[in-house]
């Protein structure tokens, strides 16, 4: 079960965001072995220790209707909020968990006149937060959502209780990245004859897949409707060009440091954040943590899920307790 929730963003953009309320499936491993290197604390600038111990994020039968905290998830480019459907099931036993389709994403809005701005995204967010009376939440972001993220903490440290940022850099790409993204977009063989095609393609012959990636192939195929001439997707690949080069080209290391609650940073150990870079986001954060996913790449949550619950309920724990 799915509950939709219609939040107006910003310049009146009609967003959909969900709740996940149904209990959660058992997960297996999408490939190869779950393992994690738990969250640890590096100590920030401020010297912050460890995530407290708490009670398990999974609520005994009877648990109390009334959710302890909020919690938004935030998906990346070309993602929709299905995507954190095993992860708001999770958290749903507890907290109030409602992931959202960003504008141009999924089932919100699309329409061509809109910003694509990273200033939209955020105010997006930020409508969607005090719309929900999710305050003051967790937010969670993969990719692009956790730049949003932690941009939004920055900007409204009232509204975020903490933040978990999953495998996004905050250096700059620069413009050859926007370019081989576009190239990329140009190489899609649309449409797709069948969604096995589509799982065909982007999990074995897209350039960029060096291995067989299954769960890759059933990520986009999440991302594609029927038309009447084959499977295309629910986005605009110009639009998600848009939304890409607003931040391409610009480091976001300051913005990092002006987030002041707590905030784990994830990365997959395959994925596009590299270690180093992974963990000096980590010191500028005033109270940072790490945690990466062994047996993930870019797509932690969906590649390993219950990995991915393991690196992060620790730091949920803490910041979630009653």
């Amino acid at each position: 079960m799915a509950r939709r929730i219609d939040v107006t963003g910003a310049g009146g953009v009609r967003l959909a965001a969900w709740e996940f309320g149904d209990p959660p499936k058992a997960d297996q491993p999408r490939s190869g072995t779950d393992a994690v290197i738990p969250a640890q604390s590096t100590g920030g600038r401020d010297g912050r220790a460890g995530a407290a111990p708490g009670a398990t994020l999974g609520a005994a039968p009877g648990a109390d209707p009334e959710r302890t905290c909020g919690v938004l998830l935030l998906h990346g480019l070309m993602g929709r909020a299905s995507h954190w459907a095993s992860t708001a099931r999770w958290l749903s036993e507890r907290h109030r968990a409602v992931a959202l389709d960003q504008r141009g994403h999924g089932q919100s809005e699309k329409p061509p006149e809109a910003a694509f701005t990273r200033e939209a995204y955020v105010e997006d967010a930020e409508a969607a937060l005090e719309q929900l009376g999710l305050t003051p939440a967790v937010l969670i972001g993969h990719a692009m959502g956790a730049l949003t993220a932690w941009q939004l903490a920055a900007k409204r440290p009232d509204l975020v209780r903490a933040v978990v940022l999953c495998d996004m850099r905050a250096s700059a790409l620069g413009s050859a990245s926007q370019r081989e993204w576009a190239d990329w977009f140009k190489s899609w063989p649309l449409p797709f004859a069948t969604l096995a095609d589509v799982r065909k393609w982007f999990g074995e012959d897209d350039p960029w897949v060096e291995r067989p990636h299954p769960s890759r192939g059933e990520f986009y195929a999440e991302v594609m409707q029927e038309s009447p001439d084959g499977w295309r997707p629910v986005f605009a690949p110009e639009q998600m060009l848009k939304s890409r080069e607003t931040w391409v080209y610009d480091a976001h290391w300051e913005e990092l440091a002006q987030v002041r609650c707590p905030a784990l940073v994830v990365r997959g150990l395959d994925g596009e954040l590299g270690r180093a870079e992974a963990q000096e986001m980590v010191r500028v954060l005033p109270h940072g943590e790490y945690a990466e996913v062994v047996d993930a790449g870019h797509l932690v949550h969906y590649d390993q899920p219950e990995a991915w619950r393991t690196a992060i309920e620790p730091f949920l724990d803490g910041v979630l307790a009653p």
